[in-house]
């Protein structure tokens, strides 16, 4: 009977467009998205694939070009004026703060009893904050950022590169991303293998054929040493080594330096800087390329032929066929825009559910670029006896018009029409600002001045304030793991800065999205810091939070303490102790423990000097 088949799961949003979900099959438009029909796309992926293709169509202002495709070319009419375009970037600049701070728990700590903690701390978060300033961090997360707010998810892949000597992170389409979830896994665990998959075009200047690129990074078993080595067909590939026969034994395959083989088992384990007990599992990396024409159906980007691959090789000469990065994880971390749901994988994109009141907007956008057209330009009628049907008429400055018996002029006025579309706009835009929970204030589009208090302010940022913190939440977790991979890759590759350093949980702070009221938290801070509720680290942390010029915790701590000589007084009286109190203040201490002598002033009578009170009495007896 040809009945269709209702699609729930976590694009069903889009189902509303014909090009997404025609309605003769239920699947998104063949001519429309062809990348996503690719003979090597999973058939899990095209909706994915597709979904991500009218986004970016939104936010490029060309959703009307892709819906031209299906519905001919009346539907490129459509007037778009970046409207998906600016909440995207709102988003991104609220999501992200106006700063962001790598913070080592217990740098900022001062006590005595947790010193060699508290400098084990300070060590690490330096490290990671100047790699992050050599790193250009902040801009790599907006690369990222933009990608999870307008599609849903982003992706980073993080390598170490021996030439910089430092950990190198890049960002991905999640359109490229193919992470490999069995039927019995949970969407929420992490992958055990992943792909990065696209294609490359045809270059006829350089002889090479459409090809399709997949860089593989999968979770497996450590196996005996390979080498870079040919086939028989001459394609680069990587060999097993074997161990010396000259003794006359037979040859075994060779076990990779710092492995241990399990002679009970038979398994190969090895014991990582990172980890207090060895593992049996390494991170193995694929780069390879196929030439379209070769990929033959049925296959998807998990099964492509191996055999038809020509492999990639690094900086160092090493075939990348399942090379051993002697790494316990897969570098790559994606990033939800929102928390999944249960037992899910992919994150939602900010525009989903107010995706139709963009259409709408459009629209009127549309009828109100037509409608000024008739206003602009009005619409007159000649109207009387003994005119001439063929005469052509034409309105203009100074024009004079001669009319019969009864001859009159009627002008139709259409700016009523206009002025109901240009308010119906407002309240489509206002509407779809509600239901992506962004207020008009952080839109910018509110006047200040109709603003009762500021009471009344912070109330309407409660929608933006739950929105925010639902998105922070999806990401905390990676910006830790993105953290620890980075300390990780600093071990893995021997930096001598990192000698000796234990990787330690770190965090990172986002910045303030909202106005702050500064002087009303100096005004808190300083109270509960004077009251004694409140710890100095506490006090220079929450100023940093709320938009405080305060680069570094530790060394404005250090700077505060080193003026405090009120307090100096205080704990040298409490302990006695000359060198805690040079500690305190972060200045050297005095060779000498004793006070010097007192340097009073000359008592009078002495050095021959005379006392002034019996000279003046001396003095007034004489007048008597």
């Amino acid at each position: 009977m040809g009945l269709k088949s209702l699609v729930i799961d976590a694009w069903a949003w889009l189902n509303y467009k014909p090009v997404f979900s025609d309605p003769g099959l239920g699947v998104p438009h063949r001519r429309a998205f062809p990348e996503a029909y690719a003979s090597w796309v999973p058939d899990a992926d095209v909706r994915r694939l597709s979904a991500y293709k009218v986004l970016a169509a939104y936010d490029n202002n060309q959703a009307g070009e892709l819906a031209e495709l299906r519905d001919g070319p009346t539907a490129r009419e459509r007037r778009e004026f970046g409207d998906p375009s600016m909440f995207i970037d709102t988003l991104v600049a609220h999501v992200m703060g106006r700063e962001q701070h790598i913070v080592v728990p217990g740098a900022e700590q001062t006590d005595a009893g947790t010193e060699t903690e508290g400098v084990a701390a300070e060590r690490v978060q330096g490290l990671l904050r100047q790699w992050a300033e050599d790193e250009l961090l902040p801009m790599r997360m907006l690369q990222c950022e933009r990608k999870a707010v307008g599609l849903g998810d982003g992706v980073y892949l993080l390598y170490w590169d021996p030439d910089k000597q430092r950990p190198r992170l890049r960002t991905y389409d999640p359109g490229f991303y193919f992470p490999i979830i069995g039927e019995d896994g949970d969407g929420a665990d992490y992958p055990q293998r992943i792909h990065l998959a696209w294609e490359l075009p045809e270059d006829k200047a350089r002889g090479l054929k459409a090809r399709l690129r997949r860089i593989t990074y999968e979770m497996d078993w450590i196996r005996p040493a390979t080498a870079s080595g040919v086939d028989q067909a001459g394609r680069p590939v990587r060999a097993p080594l074997m161990t010396d026969t000259s003794d006359g034994t037979p040859p075994v395959p060779a076990i990779s330096r710092g492995d241990t083989l399990d002679e009970q088992t038979g398994a190969i384990y090895r014991q990582y800087t990172w980890n207090d007990r060895p593992t049996y599992r390494t991170c193995y990396l694929t780069d390879a390329t196929w030439e379209l024409g070769d990929l033959k159906s049925p296959m998807d980007v998990d099964s492509l032929p191996m055999d038809k691959a020509v492999f990639a090789s690094n900086g160092s000469g090493e075939v990348l066929d399942h090379l051993d990065l002697y790494l316990d994880f897969i570098p790559i971390i994606h990033t939800p825009n929102t928390v999944p749901p249960a037992e899910e994988h992919w994150g939602q994109s900010s525009l989903a559910k107010a995706l139709q009141a963009f259409d709408e907007l459009a629209s009127t956008d549309t009828d109100s670029a037509r409608a000024s057209a008739t206003t602009g330009l009005p619409m007159v009628g000649i109207s009387g006896q003994n005119l001439d049907p063929k005469q052509q008429y034409n309105v203009g400055p100074g024009t004079m018009f001669k009319l019969g018996q009864d001859g009159k002029l009627t002008t139709i006025d259409t700016s009523p029409a206009l002025r109901e579309l240009r308010e119906h706009g407002h309240d489509l835009a206002d509407r779809a600002a509600n239901v992506v929970r962004l207020p008009a204030v952080s839109l910018g589009t509110m006047d200040p001045t109709k603003v009762p208090s500021g009471y009344a302010l912070q109330l309407s940022l409660g929608p933006l304030d739950s929105l925010i913190a639902g998105m922070r939440l999806a990401r905390a977790h990676k910006d830790m793991l993105l953290l620890r991979f980075v300390q990780r890759l600093y071990l893995a590759g021997q930096h001598p800065d990192w000698a000796g350093v234990t990787p330690l949980p770190a965090k990172l702070v986002r910045g303030p999205y909202t106005p702050t009221d500064k002087a009303a938290v100096l005004e808190q801070v300083s109270t509960a810091y004077k009251d004694g509720v409140l710890s100095l680290e506490t006090a220079v942390r929450m100023l940093t939070e709320s938009g405080w010029p305060i680069d570094d915790a530790e060394k404005e701590i250090e700077q505060i303490q080193s003026r405090s000589f009120e307090q100096a007084r205080l704990l040298a009286d409490a302990l006695g102790n000359v060198a805690e109190v040079a500690k305190f203040l972060g200045r050297a201490t005095p060779e000498s423990t004793q006070a010097p002598p007192p340097n009073l002033p000359a008592l009078p009578g002495e050095n021959g000097e005379k006392n002034p009170a019996a000279q003046g009495a001396q003095g007034s007896g004489g007048n008597e």
